[in-house]
């Protein structure tokens, strides 16, 4: 058989090769803590999954549903992003539920780009924002995101001739994998800068729920012309330890969220009804989970930030989000120091390599790990600096 050419450009999915070097350890009978994936180990609100459960039992929910989800599903998002961030929503023209929001984003560039056309993608970034653009049969123009600049693209710098031929921006904050944040004043020159040049954005946020010292991140779709120029992709994974159920949703400019659905309606089937009837729940249930969770990720966030500044690694704390994006001591290239991490004391970091040229010098560490287990990778890693003495920082 011949194979499609997209296959061979196609790298394997960043956590596939971290999941095996794991595998390939426990299989030796070695005790591994993985501090890579930004996978809540909290489980889902009890009330949440009693919803889900009841609505499992309604032969309704056993059929098909719809690709562009159920009314009330698309009005319950609406309201909160309006309880959230005051941001109006025509529930029938500007909501569309997804299959969880990676599923919206490796399927939006069929809607922009043609084969040869260009995406402005951050780098360090999630992998999908290059990934769909390939699919699509584009390229990708990379916008460095650096410490001196926030971990914020510099609009300016991108060439003219770039800017003109682009059809799409993908932005994310809080930012996977940095941890940065953005203010509405950097949404206001992101939406000057797509009516210039006739772009499509298309902004990532589902962090925007997981924050800490009182930080409240706001939404893309607050600034004035947002919804002109763009689209903001969300998700209950983050928000209320729903990961494994796949529910999220993207919002935003109607003609674009319309193009989506008509992708969508030929390619799946929508999200099983009653997922939808426990995301209703989530949204307009009981919201005091959310601090619990964060009040939890804040005290891991600071023990950690403790034991890497012990070691050497500089890491601003985060505000939002459920990572640490720490700079690795000198000497190390980011895969180096992540396999001797994972190969001499047992911890399992992601390289900031993985997210793009642009993350060397930088390891991403998860707050998504029990706290026994923090506790005992903090120890480990102790350790392990203590037997380094210089060489470790």
């Amino acid at each position: 058989m011949r194979m499609a050419k997209r296959i061979d450009e196609l790298p394997p999915y960043l956590f596939v090769g971290i999941s095996k070097k794991i595998a390939e350890k426990q299989a030796k009978g070695e005790d591994v803590i993985n501090l890579a994936v930004g996978d809540p180990d909290i489980p889902t609100p009890r009330h949440i999954i009693e919803r889900l459960c009841q609505a499992a039992q309604d032969p309704a929910n056993h059929r098909y549903p719809e690709s562009e989800g159920l009314p009330d599903f698309r009005r319950a998002i609406a309201e909160w992003y309006e309880k959230r961030f005051e941001v109006t929503l025509d529930p029938d023209q500007e909501v569309l539920p997804l299959i969880g929001a990676k599923e919206g984003i490796g399927h939006i560039a069929l809607c922009f780009i043609d084969p040869g056309d260009i995406a402005l993608v951050p780098d360090p970034a999630y992998p999908v924002f290059s990934i769909g653009t390939m699919f699509a049969g584009g390229s990708s123009y990379y916008m460095p995101l650096t410490e001196e600049n926030d971990f914020l693209p510099d609009l300016d710098r991108i060439p003219q001739d770039i800017a003109r031929k682009a059809k799409m921006l993908w932005l994310n904050y809080p930012n996977n994998p940095t941890a940065a944040v953005a203010e509405l004043d950097f949404f206001d020159r992101v939406v000057a800068f797509a009516q210039k040049h006739d772009l499509a954005v298309c902004h990532d946020g589902p962090y925007t729920e997981v924050a800490f010292d009182g930080y409240r991140p706001p939404s893309f779709m607050q600034t004035p012309g947002a919804k002109d120029v763009g689209v903001e992709f969300h998700s209950l994974s983050k928000s209320y330890n729903m990961t494994g159920w796949r529910v999220g949703m993207v919002v935003g400019n109607a003609r674009a969220i319309d193009a989506l659905r008509r992708v969508k309606s030929n390619l799946d089937s929508g999200i099983p009804q009653a997922i939808q009837h426990a995301a209703i729940e989530a949204l307009r249930g009981p919201q005091d989970c959310i601090e619990d969770h964060n009040t939890l990720y804040q005290r891991r966030r600071d023990l950690l930030l403790k034991t890497l500044s012990q070691m050497g690694l500089k890491a601003k704390p985060p505000r939002a989000g459920l990572y640490i994006w720490a700079r690795i001591p000198a000497g190390y290239t980011s895969l180096d120091f992540a396999t001797t991490l994972l190969e001499e004391a047992g911890v399992v970091v992601i390289p900031g390599t993985g997210y793009g040229k642009y993350g060397e010098g930088y390891i991403r560490i998860s707050l998504t790990v029990p706290d026994d287990r923090l506790e005992e990778a903090v120890a480990r890693l102790s350790r392990w600096h203590a037997s380094k003495g210089d060489k470790g920082s």
